[in-house]
Parts: structure tokens; sequence; C-alpha cells
């Protein structure tokens, strides 16, 4: 049971390393490309990764979870800790920098309902240069990416023991 609990986990904090991981490869194309086109592009993203976002939130709650399950101090608790911190940790860097950057993004979308409050949460001015935005929105999810990627590794060697 625990195992079967343990596979659904590794999934959402897969989806969540697949999401980040597109965003980080996107990165090269994206920085050649000039403002209007940028932001073009960048509307695409919403509400797909919106959606799948959920999946990261819901990665934690299972590792959290799983860290009930399993007997505190044995080598699977400590990677299911290492793999919810991490996780953890690239969901921050989503609300510290990725985050205030999309109201930026977002501004002309006219967003309502749940999707504009979503997005008006710890929104940006935009005041900003638009590079310098860009910069800390592609970069924030290349360190996204890098932190599910741990997160993944540790869940699924959590797995093996």
């Amino acid at each position: 049971m625990v195992d079967a609990f343990h596979v659904f986990a590794l999934l959402l904090v897969a989806v969540a390393m697949a999401l980040s991981l597109a965003h980080a490869l996107e990165l090269p194309g994206k920085m050649r490309l000039p403002k209007e086109t940028y932001l073009a592009v960048q509307q695409i993203y919403y509400p797909g990764f919106t959606y799948g976002g959920f999946s990261e939130i819901g990665g934690m709650m299972a590792l959290a979870v799983l860290l009930f399950l399993v007997p505190f101090g044995a080598e699977r608790f400590w990677w299911l800790f290492a793999s919810l911190v991490l996780l953890a940790a690239a969901h921050l860097t989503y609300w510290l920098f990725t985050h205030p950057v999309n109201d930026f993004w977002l501004k002309d979308m006219g967003l309502k309902g749940a999707s504009g409050l979503f997005f008006s949460v710890r929104a940006g001015n935009g005041t900003a240069d638009w590079t310098q935005l860009r910069d800390v929105w592609e970069y924030s999810h290349v360190a996204r990416a890098v932190l599910a990627m741990l997160s993944f590794i540790a869940a699924a060697v959590a797995l093996a023991r």
C-alpha cells in the first residue's frame, strides 16, 4: 500500500518536474525573441501550466503523507524528506521570483475569476525593464527545474529503498 502511494507521489513530482523543465529548455530560444514576440509567447502558458502547477502542491502533500507512513530515521524517510524539502524550495522559488513577474506578462490579458485572483497575489508592478523581468522569469524556471529534478531523484531513490 505504501509503495503504491509512493508511486503516485513520484508521478506528481514528475509532472511538477516536467513543467519546470519544459520552461527551462525553452530558455535559449526565448532569450533571442524581441519584446513583442516574447510577450505574445508568454500568454500560451495560461491556463495549462496553471492547472499542471497543482501537481506541485499535490506532490508536496503526498510526500508529507509518506513521511508519516515511513518509519522515522529509516533511509527511505530521509530520501523522502530531501525530496519534500527540494520540491518545497522549487515552490518557494516560484512565489518569490516567478509569480511576481507573471503580473507583468498577464496585465493585458484581463484574466477574471480564480485566474485573475491567483495572478494578482504578490504581483509585481511591471515597472522594471522587460529584459530584467524576462531574465528573472527564465532563470527562476531553471532553478525550479534543477530543484524539481533533484526532488524527483530523491523520491525515486526512496522508492528503491
